[in-house]
Parts: structure tokens; sequence; C-alpha cells
């Protein structure tokens, strides 16, 4: 499962798809390097988002707005059903606002980027929300946002960390042909 931050505005104004707009063209890319195709994991994998209306434009004119936490608030029930029926086994948290609702908000994306966090010897890392509403055996698999408003990913040490994951959810993948 993929859980992004929300909808994007070519996903809320043309295409329905989570992921479909220039963020997903990268996420896509990261995805391939794994082995997945686009077809191939849209078929097989669950995809979502934190919030699931488009939270608008952000004021500085780079990517959309943050959701609010009223926002956040309002969809999490959405998020928890979700959860509850897909009962995943890897979740890929894309980006500052989801990984922050599985792993806390105090975190770094170079401390969680390339890591594996997995049920149950990591629940100490998890968020007391994760804890109650992940399935037992699950693992995460963090990725940064990939959008064009995320410089993060541009530096050699970050693309690294981003290798790393990919690693892992090639790693995951092959073990679950």
């Amino acid at each position: 499962m993929v859980i992004g931050q929300a909808p994007g505005r070519v996903e809320n104004e043309r295409t329905g798809l989570p992921f479909s707009g220039p963020a997903g063209k990268r996420l896509f890319r990261w995805l391939a390097e794994a082995g997945w195709d686009e077809t191939e994991f849209r078929t097989i994998n669950y995809m979502t988002a934190v919030t699931k209306c488009f939270p608008g434009a952000n004021a500085n004119g780079r990517g959309d707005r943050l959701p609010s936490k009223a926002e956040q608030a309002l969809c999490r029930p959405w998020l928890e059903t979700e959860l509850a029926l897909v009962r995943p086994a890897m979740i890929v948290p894309v980006g500052g606002l989801a990984i922050s609702l599985l792993l806390g908000s105090t975190l770094r994306l170079d401390q969680v980027i390339g890591r594996v966090v997995a049920r149950p010897q990591d629940d100490d890392q998890l968020t007391s929300w994760a804890q109650t509403h992940l399935s037992p055996q699950a693992r995460l698999v963090p990725l940064p946002h990939p959008s064009g408003a995320s410089q993060w990913y541009n530096r050699p040490e970050n693309q690294a960390l981003v290798r790393e994951a990919i690693d892992h959810l090639r790693a995951d993948r092959l073990a679950h042909l």
C-alpha cells in the first residue's frame, strides 16, 4: 500500500488516479527501478492518501498546500478503514505527512528513508496511531515526496538513501513473486 499526502491538481481535475501527475512520474520511475511497471503496480497495490481531497495550491506557488490538521482528522476514518480492509504487508509512506503519521513528526527524512521499519520488533518506532491501525506484521519503507517542490532527493547523500529504499522494495517484491 502506498500512502501519500493528498490528491494533486492532475489527480483531482483530470485522471482520478493517485500519483498520476508530475510527482507520480518520479514515483513510478523509482518503482520501475524496484521492478514494477506502472500498470502492474497499480493492478496489485492499493494507493491512497492521508487526506482524500485536493487541498489547493500552496500560497507560495510551489506545490500543493499541506492539508490542515482538521482536514487530516476529518479524513482519518477513511484511512483507518482502508488499512483495516486491505491489511497491507508492505506500506510505502510517501512524503513527510504520511511518514509523520506513521513514524512521528520529530524524525528527519534522512533518518527514515532507506530503512525498513517492521512490526512487531520496531513497534517502539511507530506512532501509537500506527501501532493501533497497521497489521501486526506490516513493514514500512518510507520514500520522500517525489514532487518538484521537494528538492531533498537532489542531494547525492539523499539519492543514496532513496536507492537503499528502492533496494528494499525490490527485495520485498522478489520475495513475494
